[in-house]
């Protein structure tokens, strides 16, 4: 797998990592306090395998007091960084309400979004883009009922898709079928 960067605008430390260069742009941003790297499998599929490219994005080491805006702030100066001008953008947990404030803040940089274990947040989905909601049936963190509550906010242009058996870490326990997933729902043309 490709390694870890880090990208130090006005000196904040933002690690990501970046693999695939296919038509199909996607960033996906990491869920908070989590050990261990729950997208990287996913990732490293959906650019090998689909012919994606793919961009994670991780939370900066000393953003434990950043708010939501300033994580858009630095998930925007990494796509930047890397060149995307418009991407599907994404994330597992709290990386999905970050991908939610992105979308709305930066509407003309989001092709759609694709969310991992939705989190029960009060961040609205952005007008008009399709929304793709991916939950664990066993996810106890993020139960499956709050996927369904967001896509019915936007039922014309959001859709759910359930990982039978998967909890919280489901993209890392179950990265296969989440990947095939978010393939066939983004490589649909």
């Amino acid at each position: 797998m490709t390694e870890t960067q880090i990208f130090e605008p006005e000196g904040r430390a933002i690690p990501f990592v970046d693999e695939g260069d296919g038509p199909v742009k996607l960033v996906l941003i990491q869920e908070r306090d989590v050990a261990a790297d729950v997208l990287g499998v996913v990732a490293h599929y959906l650019a090998e395998e689909a012919g994606f490219h793919v961009v994670r994005i991780g939370h900066r080491a000393d953003g434990q007091n950043a708010s939501v805006a300033d994580r858009v702030e630095d998930v925007l100066a990494v796509i930047d960084h890397v060149g995307l001008g418009d991407t599907w953008i994404g994330g597992h947990g709290f990386g999905g309400t970050i991908a939610r404030a992105f979308a709305v803040a930066h509407a003309d940089r989001v092709n759609g979004l694709a969310l991992l274990g939705v989190e029960d947040d009060d961040t609205p989905l952005a007008p008009v883009m399709p929304v793709l909601i991916i939950q664990g049936t066993e996810d106890a963190d993020t139960p499956f009922v709050n996927g369904e509550r967001l896509q019915s906010t936007a039922p014309e242009r959001a859709s759910v898709k359930s990982i039978d058996g998967g909890a919280h870490l489901f993209p890392m326990t179950h990265p296969i079928e989440t990947a095939v997933v978010i393939e066939e729902y983004l490589d649909w043309d």
